[in-house]
Protein backbone atom coordinates (compact mmCIF):
# COMPACT_ATOMS: atom_id res chain seq x y z
CA UNK A 1 0.00 0.00 0.00
CA UNK A 2 1.65 3.46 -1.28
CA UNK A 3 1.07 6.01 1.67
CA UNK A 4 -0.01 9.69 -0.05
CA UNK A 5 1.10 13.20 1.41
CA UNK A 6 -1.74 15.71 2.07
CA UNK A 7 -0.27 17.53 -0.77
CA UNK A 8 -0.63 14.20 -3.06
CA UNK A 9 -4.18 13.54 -2.23
CA UNK A 10 -4.96 16.89 -3.57
CA UNK A 11 -2.90 16.77 -6.91
CA UNK A 12 -4.86 12.96 -7.07
CA UNK A 13 -8.62 15.40 -6.59
CA UNK A 14 -7.38 17.76 -9.00
CA UNK A 15 -7.24 15.18 -11.58
CA UNK A 16 -9.02 11.72 -10.51
CA UNK A 17 -7.87 8.35 -12.34
CA UNK A 18 -11.12 6.94 -13.45
CA UNK A 19 -13.39 5.07 -10.58
CA UNK A 20 -11.48 6.96 -8.00
CA UNK A 21 -13.17 5.95 -4.85
CA UNK A 22 -12.04 8.26 -1.59
CA UNK A 23 -12.45 5.80 1.17
CA UNK A 24 -13.72 7.51 4.85
CA UNK A 25 -13.51 4.81 7.18
CA UNK A 26 -14.09 7.30 10.19
CA UNK A 27 -17.49 7.11 12.09
CA UNK A 28 -20.62 8.76 11.00
CA UNK A 29 -20.17 11.69 13.46
CA UNK A 30 -16.69 12.53 12.54
CA UNK A 31 -17.46 12.68 8.85
CA UNK A 32 -20.47 15.18 9.54
CA UNK A 33 -18.12 17.35 10.89
CA UNK A 34 -15.51 17.02 8.24
CA UNK A 35 -15.28 15.34 4.97
CA UNK A 36 -13.08 15.29 1.47
CA UNK A 37 -15.65 16.14 -1.34
CA UNK A 38 -17.13 12.97 -2.66
CA UNK A 39 -15.82 10.24 -0.19
CA UNK A 40 -17.45 7.28 0.80
CA UNK A 41 -18.26 6.56 4.06
CA UNK A 42 -18.15 2.97 5.45
CA UNK A 43 -16.61 3.22 9.04
CA UNK A 44 -13.98 0.69 10.23
CA UNK A 45 -15.78 -1.67 11.72
CA UNK A 46 -18.43 -2.12 9.20
CA UNK A 47 -15.69 -2.61 6.54
CA UNK A 48 -16.15 -6.66 6.31
CA UNK A 49 -19.41 -6.90 5.31
CA UNK A 50 -19.40 -4.28 3.14
CA UNK A 51 -16.33 -4.32 1.65
CA UNK A 52 -18.20 -5.60 -1.70
CA UNK A 53 -19.57 -2.89 -2.14
CA UNK A 54 -16.05 -1.56 -3.48
CA UNK A 55 -14.68 -2.45 -6.78
CA UNK A 56 -11.66 -3.92 -6.19
CA UNK A 57 -9.58 -2.67 -9.27
CA UNK A 58 -10.46 0.39 -8.52
CA UNK A 59 -8.21 2.95 -7.18
CA UNK A 60 -8.94 3.57 -3.18
CA UNK A 61 -7.69 6.57 -0.96
CA UNK A 62 -8.74 5.39 2.83
CA UNK A 63 -8.54 8.03 5.06
CA UNK A 64 -9.43 8.60 8.89
CA UNK A 65 -8.81 11.38 11.18
CA UNK A 66 -4.82 10.73 11.46
CA UNK A 67 -3.83 7.75 9.05
CA UNK A 68 -4.27 4.58 11.51
CA UNK A 69 -7.51 3.63 10.62
CA UNK A 70 -7.19 3.82 7.17
CA UNK A 71 -3.77 1.76 7.38
CA UNK A 72 -5.46 -0.62 9.22
CA UNK A 73 -8.20 -0.87 6.48
CA UNK A 74 -5.87 0.00 3.21
CA UNK A 75 -3.98 -3.60 4.67
CA UNK A 76 -7.12 -5.40 4.72
CA UNK A 77 -8.20 -4.60 1.40
CA UNK A 78 -5.29 -5.49 -0.07
CA UNK A 79 -5.50 -8.52 1.85
CA UNK A 80 -9.00 -9.20 -0.20
CA UNK A 81 -7.53 -8.38 -3.26
CA UNK A 82 -7.68 -4.84 -4.33
CA UNK A 83 -5.13 -3.37 -6.35
CA UNK A 84 -4.62 -0.07 -5.85
CA UNK A 85 -4.89 1.12 -2.31
CA UNK A 86 -3.90 4.12 -1.06
CA UNK A 87 -3.59 5.80 2.43
CA UNK A 88 -3.62 9.72 3.45
CA UNK A 89 -1.02 9.45 5.29
CA UNK A 90 -1.89 11.76 8.63
CA UNK A 91 -5.67 11.76 7.67
CA UNK A 92 -7.78 14.11 7.43
CA UNK A 93 -6.03 16.68 9.72
CA UNK A 94 -2.69 16.56 8.32
CA UNK A 95 -4.82 17.31 5.10
CA UNK A 96 -6.77 20.29 6.83
CA UNK A 97 -3.54 21.86 8.34
CA UNK A 98 -1.44 21.63 5.12
CA UNK A 99 -4.00 21.81 2.17
CA UNK A 100 -6.96 23.44 2.75
CA UNK A 101 -7.27 25.16 6.10
CA UNK A 102 -10.92 25.78 5.69
CA UNK A 103 -11.73 22.50 6.52
CA UNK A 104 -13.23 21.97 10.26
CA UNK A 105 -10.95 20.05 12.55
CA UNK A 106 -11.71 18.28 15.86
Amino acid sequence: MQNLTPQDVQALLREPPAGLVLLDVRQPWEHEIVHLPGATLIPMPDIPRRAKELDAAAPVVVYCHHGVRSVQVGIYLERLGFVDVRNLDGGIEAYSTEVDRRLARY
